[in-house]
């Protein structure tokens, strides 16, 4: 499939092709889905914690002796059911991340491009380079009706991505950075014309790399 390909100043500078394997899949929301709980798992400090009955401060001494004082029986003062007890069955530092199969992670990478085109806010532009003011940057991006964009480049130009950083909701990332998440949370997706033969590269990598696997291994 050919798309235009657009300059920042909105100009036109020629065509692309998008290959339909990769741009004309139909949507599949039950894998985007579970691409991005993997990536917000993997993102999870799991530093959660309390103490418990072995880590909180206080003595080890018996509170009273075990009959004849009326009371229901102790035997430390660090246990739960006194106000300054251990928590039982508390969280504790953990990761919360698990495996996906790279299968499962490319068809996710390939539905989210394949939306964006079909709800026609895929754009290429033919490079995201030059513009050394946020100022100038930010007016650039209110000509084109871009709110919500994320742009994606096969090498980030570093003094682009100063002047984005400002920006509200303007995101730039490398090819190899490209992800579902992103994707999905951003309202345009612009694609630099490196950025596209990036693309491209990285998901024919990983159906070589899945061809290659040896029968029962995951890929």
């Amino acid at each position: 499939m050919q798309i235009d390909i657009i300059t920042l100043e909105s100009a036109s500078a020629g065509s692309a092709e998008l290959p339909d394997e990769i741009f004309k899949v139909a949507p599949r929301k039950d894998i985007m889905a579970r691409v991005v709980h993997w990536q917000l798992s993997k993102r999870r400090s799991g530093n959660h914690k309390v103490k418990g009955m072995a880590e909180v401060s206080g003595t080890t001494k018996k509170p009273y002796k075990q009959k004849g004082t009326g009371n229901a029986r102790q035997g430390s003062l660090r246990s739960p059911q006194f106000r300054t007890g251990g928590i039982v069955h508390g969280p504790v530092v953990r990761s919360h991340e698990y495996s996906l199969n790279k299968k499962v992670r490319r068809l996710g990478l390939i539905s989210a491009l394949s939306q964006k085109l079909a709800e026609n806010k895929l754009v290429v532009l033919d490079a995201a380079t030059s513009v050394p003011k946020t100022a100038e940057l930010a007016r650039k991006i209110k000509a084109l009706g871009w709110k919500s964009a994320l742009i994606i480049d096969a090498a980030v130009d570093q003094d682009f991505l100063r002047a984005s950083r400002n920006i509200h909701r303007l995101d730039v990332l490398p090819t190899v950075g490209a992800n579902v998440y992103d994707i999905l949370n951003h309202d345009v997706l612009a694609i630099t014309t490196a950025g596209l033969e990036g693309l491209k590269a990285r998901i024919n990598r990983a159906v070589t790399a899945s061809a290659a696997a040896p029968t029962g291994e995951a890929a």
